[in-house]
């Protein structure tokens, strides 16, 4: 019943991009229709290249349904389709529909994946390699898994670059107490915003094939890449180009999905693992492990399917389809640099480059004053802020600390999601809120 200064709260907080307005791309929605209710087939209102994919996916259900149960690793045209769009992404590397698992969204690929790899106890207790900040699901996947997490730092002066030298230190340090064997990598970066260059993915899978690790590539945001000069390149197609000795021994998990890009389809929880190089048993035991979930949800799958297999030049859908894709991605980059240029105009904010991904996650000055209140309140002095800030303006971000950050810094994470108009009122109000906190505890 308390009046607030504020009218409502903007969830700034997670990358949902259809709670904060995003419109769904038409073709996708017309596909999923069409498989919930076949009845709809008949209908003129439909494009006739969504009725074929519409087609196509239920014959592959059980009773053409999607309310049929599917094989556990997904439905096989489906993983054909993810075969031949992981070829094309990747200039002609070769993909095999049977090293694809369709999951529920990225996370549950990953969680798997984390499952098997998991064992032993005492100084064998299996090490997981995670960057720092990194996505609060690896560190929670590794604590319910019982493993020990190891921390690499990005190195934020440079742009969060990844460097060798620091996975290096971190894997001898974390050799004293537990038995490093998986290393992950997000890129584009969650919650940093960075992608990786060819050259610092070269390295990665060198220093992964030299120490025997196993790599997992979080590549969700592969369609969200920014800035000039950047570009998307994926483990898969490195590690291909690297030559047989690499491509026959490290062994990687990819991992894609509905929910980011610019399909923004978070509900349907749709996604997929590409393995390469797993060992025939652990591959069996894999698979058992995802038949205890008996199934992807199947509106997922289809949802997955056409992200791999949109509209092509000729068919009926194309014009709309890359008008819509293309809009929601050219907005992303007018956000990011609107988000960089006017965080960096704050002072006591800095913000790299927002190169990919749909987050900025600025570095923040907070005096001493501020920093002494928060620990009588027993709160990181990062959380104390943001939750002034969410008492004051309404907006809610995430702090740094709920990501990791380098000791004695201080940061918050922000989606750039919100439409344009939005998103300058709400960086407007974060500037004045800054100005005023600075002021008060200076």
């Amino acid at each position: 019943g308390i009046k607030k200064p504020f009218t409502e709260v903007i969830k700034a907080n997670i990358g949902d991009a259809h709670a904060m307005g995003q419109r769904p791309i038409t073709f996708l929605r017309q596909v999923v229709a069409l498989c919930t209710y076949p009845n709809l087939l008949d209908s003129p209102s439909f494009p006739e290249d969504a009725k074929e994919r519409a087609r196509r996916i239920l014959q592959g259900c059980g009773g053409n349904s999607l309310g049929s149960y599917t094989a556990s690793q997904g439905i096989n045209c489906i993983r054909e389709d993810v075969a031949s769009y992981i070829e094309r992404r990747d200039g002609g590397v070769p993909a095999d529909p049977d090293n694809i698992y369709l999951t529920t969204g990225a996370s549950d690929g990953i969680s798997a994946i984390l499952k098997i790899l998991i064992s032993g106890g005492g100084k064998s207790r299996t090490g997981v390699m995670i960057p720092i900040p990194q996505y609060p699901l690896y560190s929670a996947a590794i604590s319910e898994l019982d493993a020990i997490q190891v921390n690499y730092y990005l190195d934020e002066e440079n742009c969060w670059a990844l460097n060798v030298n620091e996975l290096r230190r971190a894997l001898n340090e974390a050799k004293a107490y537990c038995n490093p064997k998986v290393l992950c990598i997000i890129n584009p970066g969650n919650p940093t915003g960075q992608v990786q260059n060819r050259k610092c993915i070269e390295d990665v899978i060198h220093f992964a094939w030299e120490e025997k690790l196993f790599l997992l590539a979080d590549e969700v945001y592969q369609d969200n890449v920014y800035s000039e000069g950047c570009q998307f390149h994926s483990f898969k197609k490195i590690l291909y180009e690297m030559g047989p000795e690499y491509y026959n021994n490290v062994e990687l998990a990819s991992f894609h999905s509905t929910s980011k890009g610019y399909m923004g389809e978070c509900g349907y929880r749709g996604g997929y693992m590409e393995v390469i190089n797993l060992h025939p048993e652990i591959k069996g035991q894999l698979v058992k492990l995802l038949s205890v979930r008996l199934c992807p949800p199947v509106s997922g799958q289809a949802a997955m399917d056409i992200v791999v297999n949109p509209p092509v030049p000729g068919e009926e859908s194309y014009a709309q389809f890359i008008k819509e894709k293309e809009s929601v991605l050219n907005n992303l980059a007018k956000k990011a640099k609107l988000t960089e240029d006017m965080f960096n105009k704050i002072p006591g904010v800095h913000c790299n480059p927002l190169q990919g991904a749909m987050y900025a996650f600025p570095r923040i000055f907070i005096p001493s004053k501020a920093i002494e209140e928060a620990k009588a309140h027993k709160m990181a002095p990062d959380m104390f802020y943001c939750m002034k800030l969410l008492e004051e303006t309404g907006i809610c971000v995430v702090p740094g600390s709920g990501f990791g950050q380098r000791e004695g810094t201080y940061h918050f994470r922000m989606t750039i999601l919100p439409p344009v108009e939005k998103l300058k009122i709400l960086l407007e109000k974060v500037k004045d809120f800054h100005i005023k906190f600075l002021e008060k505890y200076a």
